[in-house]
């Protein structure tokens, strides 16, 4: 082999046999070392005692294990969700968030380091898009806040910094790598994808085979309204947007989940109500309602609690099911990008 570095964590058990073969090991040893990573969460080859010791130099030489370090905890005193800062191998930082419901424990991931789709009310994407993250990085938040907490995860959202359908293939991977049998075996029911749009992929994830819930970062009953918020209206228009959607419900049979941020004075009429409502007809799915988080960056405002309350119940008028989503973690840098920014902001001042 050469000297290239090998994702390990990011492969399928097939990859890691086709590995072992050119290093001259048994082929069977993959379930092994598979199991290791993803359903024991071992941290370093040394853990992995029925491995050879050879095998396991070899490994650490030509397969180093992806490890992401916490930098930093915020746990919240008003319901205990807990967000992560996490340092990548190469010292970039992303977060994610830990959230104790009812039903289990959800954790809350990014795909990407930063963003790029520049959403006028999102602090992700303040600093831009640096790079989109590996399986094995996605598959490591989940991983290190289990070991953290010791609690089991249950479910996923990939909803934190980034365009999961713009790291198509890693969030494909992350997916059926983290709902493996031969691993943590998260059911795909419990997995919940987010894009802001991007209809090419929608359908062609619609083709995967797949039963994750997946979730349109919508925002605006219509075009006009939704330009100004989120950049992404400029190529893809509502109409292509929900074709690709009923398209992606008749493939998979799975409701759709449309998320929709309320700003004050901007998106959260009577009128936005209704004609949202017209929006979605017929379409099987489920509206996600969330008081913005304001972004000190930005000009948009928290809608007040009556209009919330109001848009919901005009909704279901017109009979779409909404959701008041229950905040999480408000006093610890809710909105998505927070911490994060925060952070950034902080070692740029202690640099100076």
């Amino acid at each position: 082999m050469d000297n290239t570095v090998l994702d390990i964590k990011s492969m399928y058990p097939e990859e890691i046999k086709a590995v072992l073969k050119e290093l001259g090991e048994k082929p069977f040893r993959a379930d092994q070392i598979f199991s290791w990573m993803h359903e024991k969460l071992a941290d370093d080859y040394a853990d992995m005692t029925n491995l050879s010791k050879a095998l396991r130099e070899k490994l650490e030489n030509t397969c180093p294990l992806t490890s992401l370090r916490m930098v930093r905890e915020e746990i919240s005193k008003v319901d205990g969700t807990r967000k992560y800062l996490f340092a990548l191998p190469d010292n970039n930082v992303i977060e994610s968030v830990w959230m104790q419901y009812k039903h289990g424990n959800s954790v809350c991931i990014s795909s990407q380091v930063g963003c790029r789709m520049g959403c006028r009310f999102c602090a992700s994407t303040l600093e831009g898009l640096v790079r989109s993250l590996t399986a094995s990085e996605m598959l490591e938040q989940v991983y290190r806040i289990q070991k953290i907490t010791g609690e089991r995860v249950s479910n996923i959202v990939i909803m934190g910094s980034g365009e999961p359908m713009e790291n198509y293939d890693n969030v494909l991977r992350f997916v059926r790598l983290i709902s493996s049998e031969k691993g943590l075996h998260i059911s795909q029911r419990n997995i919940t994808v987010s894009t802001c749009g991007l209809v090419p992929e929608i359908r062609k994830l619609a083709e995967e085979d797949l039963a994750i819930t997946l979730a349109i970062s919508l925002h605006a009953p219509n075009d006009e309204k939704r330009k100004q918020m989120m950049p992404v209206a400029n190529k893809y228009s509502i109409s292509e947007l929900i074709e690709a959607c009923r398209y992606y419900f008749e493939k998979t049979g799975r409701r759709l989940t449309f998320e929709y941020a309320l700003a004050k004075g901007q998106n959260d009429s009577p009128e936005d109500a209704a004609e949202l409502a017209g929006v979605l007809k017929g379409l099987n799915c489920h509206v996600n309602l969330i008081p913005i988080n304001p972004v000190r960056e930005r000009k948009y405002a928290r809608s007040e609690q009556e209009a919330v309350l109001a848009f919901n119940k005009r909704l279901e008028k017109y009979g779409i099911n909404g959701t008041i989503r229950r905040e999480m973690g408000s006093d610890i840098n809710g909105a998505c990008g927070q911490l994060r920014k925060s952070y950034l902001d902080d070692s740029r001042e202690n640099k100076i």
